[in-house]
């Protein structure tokens, strides 16, 4: 895996970031407000804003292999905490404030906890790629100049977070993802977007976003990350064959 990439990778990012212009007048009112509120301190609080670390029980078997990859990881989830700051920043200009809990991410660090890094580490790419789905959404559809260039940086950095998992599959697998894999990857993909619409879809309605175009945008990006975790992996796999010399090859030789 290329740990000195990814870690210069976002060393980079974090320079010339543009804020939000927080300034902006409030344009949301009375239950659309509430609403996007609600969504957004659940964020704030999922995005880096509670463990912002691996914490499966063997997470040091990925994370504290070598002091570059804990590194890495470490980078990865200070961007993470870069969006709940963004997201706070957002929550408190609505009027809003930082919550501590919700039964959702209470729920969801308990399933990281049990379920061994490498499950936990898929099921946060998963997080990342049905995030996106949403943010996507709240962009095009939120009547707040602020709200929609947090959305812009966020996206920005998922962008990158979701390539830097791919490149970390591409690595472990010594040939394209076999079917069983996909399968499961777009089951559990399927339920990660679910759990989010449960408590995000009222948000998206209220701004007129819709069902069927958020879990349009999951799928798309479901299906753009597998096409281009196969192409890396045939792509690192003709890097890695030995050259074979045919007969034609040996008498011109």
């Amino acid at each position: 895996m290329r740990i000195s990439y990814w870690i210069d990778r976002f060393e980079r990012n974090k320079k010339d970031r543009p804020e939000p212009n927080w300034a902006e007048p409030v344009t949301l009112r009375g239950p659309t407000l509430a609403k996007v509120l609600s969504s957004l301190e659940q964020f704030e609080l999922g995005d880096g804003g509670g463990p912002a670390s691996l914490i499966a029980y063997n997470a040091r078997s990925f994370s504290g292999v070598t002091p570059e990859m804990q590194r890495l990881v470490d980078s990865w989830f200070a961007e993470e905490r870069e969006h709940s700051r963004l997201l706070g920043c957002s929550v408190r200009r609505l009027g809003g404030k930082k919550i501590h809990s919700h039964w959702s991410f209470t729920a969801f660090c308990a399933v990281r906890r049990i379920i061994g890094v490498r499950f936990e580490l898929q099921v946060l790419l998963l997080t990342e790629i049905v995030s996106t789905a949403y943010y996507r959404v709240l962009r095009r559809h939120v009547d707040d100049e602020a709200v929609r260039q947090m959305c812009c940086l966020i996206l920005r950095d998922e962008a990158g977070h979701v390539s830097f998992h791919r490149d970390r599959l591409a690595a472990k697998f010594s040939r394209t993802p076999d079917v069983a894999w996909q399968a499961q990857f777009w089951g559990c993909g399927l339920a990660a977007a679910t759990m989010l619409w449960v408590n995000h879809g009222p948000c998206l309605r209220a701004i007129g976003g819709s069902r069927a175009e958020y879990y349009q945008e999951v799928r798309l990006e479901i299906a753009r990350f597998v096409r281009r975790l196969n192409s890396a992996c045939l792509a690192q796999r003709s890097l890695k064959m030995p050259i074979q010399v045919t007969s034609m090859d040996a008498a011109r030789a």
